[in-house]
């Protein structure tokens, strides 16, 4: 059974889209009152309205509710080309594929690394949300590479410190449409959600601070395979600062790469790789490394590149 909410229209959000208002009011995110109002399942003084109907103060809202979302669960699923590069009684290193989630969230049913590892008899810590255990960090969905997960209850806590101070070396490559200028240097710009789309980051004045370094390893006619290293990890992070400065990762649609150049390359992702990962191993505190060869679609189209 759904939940049904019924109020007045506040003074606080007197004027404003029916999305926002709703969102506001309520603790939605803006997408979920914009599905509920092309659903039918806001009125307001008994009447359907859309998303962009201007809220009156004082007139009667009505709304109802979605389902609640499902407690997230773990889902024991191989993944066949998910390699497990090292493992022992501390930590586990991965080479995730594209297409795989880190761990199991709200919207997604494909695999998960997670569930890969438990399908495949590993036993990772406990520690975490019970969706996410043994992750101290993630790679988005669509990029692929390395990946370090916690097996001891230890290697979890310590883990996740060394990320959240910076110990961790984390190092991408990424090719980019254009040659940066110049083709050394840092991009040091707040990252915070994108005005217009829950799911997309920008740069904004009051976004989180992140810091990208980056140099330029190839120059092609169309585009450039850079080096990246990253003092923070914010979600898409060099996705949005290379898109602010006009030079998108090749492929990358959602953030303004040209799409005739991602067919060019036969590109169906962004062109962007978690190439190595470096930290003090929980165990006895010496330095490891671990790195990750291209996929092939992205190789592909580096070679594309270089032959042309």
């Amino acid at each position: 059974m759904r939940e049904s909410r019924s109020m007045p229209v506040p003074d606080g959000v007197d004027g404003m889209r029916l999305d926002a208002g709703v969102a506001r009011i309520l603790g939605l995110s803006r997408t979920v009152a914009a599905a509920l109002a092309e659903a039918g399942d806001i009125t307001v003084e008994g009447v359907a309205v859309g998303k962009s109907h201007k809220l009156a103060a004082g007139s009667w809202l009505d709304v109802t509710l979605p389902e609640p979302a499902r407690p997230l669960r773990v889902e024991p699923t191989p993944v066949e080309d998910l390699d497990v590069i090292y493992h022992d009684s501390d930590i586990i290193v991965v080479d995730k594929p594209v297409g795989v989630a880190a761990h199991p969230s709200q919207g997604w049913s494909g695999p998960t690394v997670v569930g890969a590892l438990e399908a495949a008899g590993y036993r990772i810590s406990t520690s975490g949300a019970s969706e996410r255990q043994g992750i101290v960090s993630r790679l988005d969905v669509g990029t692929s590479g390395v990946m370090v997960l916690a097996v001891s209850e230890r290697a979890y806590s310590l883990l996740k410190r060394a990320f959240k101070e910076r110990d961790v070396d984390k190092g991408y490559h990424t090719l980019v449409q254009g040659h940066l200028d110049p083709p050394t240097g840092t991009i040091d710009a707040p990252i915070g959600r994108h005005r217009g789309s829950d799911w997309k980051f920008a740069v904004t004045a009051n976004g989180k601070p992140s810091v990208t370094h980056y140099d330029t390893l190839e120059m092609h006619a169309s585009a450039s395979l850079l080096d990246i290293h990253l003092e923070t990890g914010r979600t898409h992070q060099i996705r949005v600062h290379f898109s602010a400065l006009h030079h998108p990762c090749c492929g990358d649609l959602t953030y303004g790469a040209d799409p005739v150049l991602a067919e060019r390359l036969g590109l169906q992702r962004q062109w962007l790789h978690a190439r190595s990962l470096a930290f003090a191993h929980p165990a006895d505190g010496r330095r490891v490394e671990f790195t990750s060869p291209y996929p092939a679609d992205l190789q592909r189209a580096l070679d594309i590149l270089r032959e042309t």
